[in-house]
């Protein structure tokens, strides 16, 4: 017998009939020039010169209404009729609290620990390779490529996210280099491409054909809620990371062609410096650091759906601190041009944003959560369609209508 998809709210038609409701309050109210009672999903748009706009029925947290997908019981990836919250997150949070405006910078900082990150990864190299512990058991290898490789690789992927956003420095050329910079400690070219699917990733978030962040209808396919299957896809994610941005079937940009040869480059400069180990040293760390190791746990954290309605999570835990805030996840999608430094202050400023709807504590528990639990897989997961998500950012310009209104 043929699953079912997970049920589809009708978020939208909700949406339309509220503001259609609040449009025709008001003429009323003109016409009459008497006060309007507001119906229930209508009050936020009172005359108060003081209110708001609310851009749909989501508001004010934008969490949806939507169902999680569970493998062996849904067909399909969960599914909403709404386009993505946090461009309106954004707005209702800087209508209440506009002083976050004030954490738009850049971060100085990030650019000496790039430089700070590549020196230790080419040390670490050299070390292996042809230093002191050239000579060393491959067993020292792997794990010195696990515990300091491996997470120096995680904190290589904060950083050049930083620089795919613009806030390491002021400059998008010099953001570009940098980034450039942190993929000689990477082993394949990986800035140039993620800067350019990463911030397609937040433009259409969700939406099919869009998002490189979805995953491949293969991937939850094959694993559905299976233990092993999914150990092996946290295990492979480097992989399928690259599958995923290979499937888009773009054509390479200038920058990314500049990336290949630079990392090419580098990778036949350590292979020259120090020899196979070195070199292996290095993508051992980019599996490591991209793959089952506490330090890519983000990548589960981030959009796989643990509670229904709700396509975004933070992590609020110890990790925050080596690995740059980078679990500060909701807080950064609402606010791009915040950096990593100033993410905790979006959610000492505004609370009742963020500690009221779900998030993580524990990046050994997310691994662990989503491995061992049937419910959860690579189908836990919310799509939208491009239409759908057109018709939802088309709420914004009505609900700011009827606001000046």
């Amino acid at each position: 017998m043929a699953l079912p998809r997970s049920k589809l709210p009708n978020t939208l038609e909700r949406t339309l009939k509220m503001q259609k409701a609040s449009t025709s309050s008001r003429s009323t109210s003109r016409a009459s020039n008497a006060s309007s009672q507001a119906t229930d999903e209508a009050v936020h748009v009172s005359a108060d010169s003081d209110a708001h706009p609310v851009y749909d029925v989501r508001h004010p947290t934008y969490i949806g209404e939507w169902e999680s997908s569970v493998p062996y019981v849904h067909s399909n990836i969960a599914r909403d009729d709404m386009d993505e919250p946090h461009l309106k997150r954004k707005h209702a949070i800087l209508d209440a609290h506009p002083e976050i405006k004030d954490l738009y910078a850049t971060e100085w900082r990030t650019k000496y620990i790039i430089f700070a990150l590549v020196a230790t990864q080419v040390t670490m190299a050299y070390s292996f390779g042809a230093g002191r512990f050239a000579d060393a058991h491959w067993g020292w290898l792997v794990l010195a490529s696990y515990v300091l490789g491996g997470t120096i690789t995680s904190v290589f992927g904060v950083v050049i996210h930083e620089c795919a956003h613009n806030l390491a420095h002021a400059s998008a050329f010099v953001n570009r280099c940098l980034g450039l910079v942190c993929n000689i400690g990477l082993v394949f070219p990986i800035a140039s491409s993620f800067r350019r699917y990463h911030l397609e990733h937040h433009t259409f978030q969700g939406v099919h054909g869009k998002d490189p962040d979805l995953p491949l209808d293969i991937e939850w396919k094959l694993v559905a809620g299976n233990r092993f299957a999914k150990f092996m896809w946290v295990f492979c994610f480097p992989f399928l990371y690259v599958f995923r941005g290979a499937a888009m079937q773009k054509s390479p940009q200038t920058w990314e062609i500049v990336n290949w040869i630079w990392t090419i480059g580098c990778d036949y400069a350590f292979w020259h410096f120090t020899g196979a180990r070195g070199l292996l040293y290095m993508f051992l760390s980019l599996w490591f650091g991209y793959g089952i190791h506490p330090g890519a746990a983000h990548f589960i954290q981030e959009h796989y759906t643990f509670v229904d309605g709700q396509e975004t999570y933070s992590y609020y835990g110890s990790g925050n601190g080596l690995y740059m805030n980078i679990g500060f996840h909701n807080e950064h999608h609402d606010f791009t041009k915040i950096p990593w430094s100033k993410l905790p202050e979006i959610r000492r400023l505004a609370p009742e944003f963020y500690d009221t709807i779900a998030y993580h504590t524990s990046w050994f528990k997310v691994i662990f959560d989503f491995i061992w639990h049937d419910h959860l897989g690579p189908q836990s997961r919310l799509g939208r369609d491009f239409e759908d998500h057109k018709n939802g950012r088309a709420t914004i310009a009505t609900a700011r209508k009827l606001k000046r209104d």
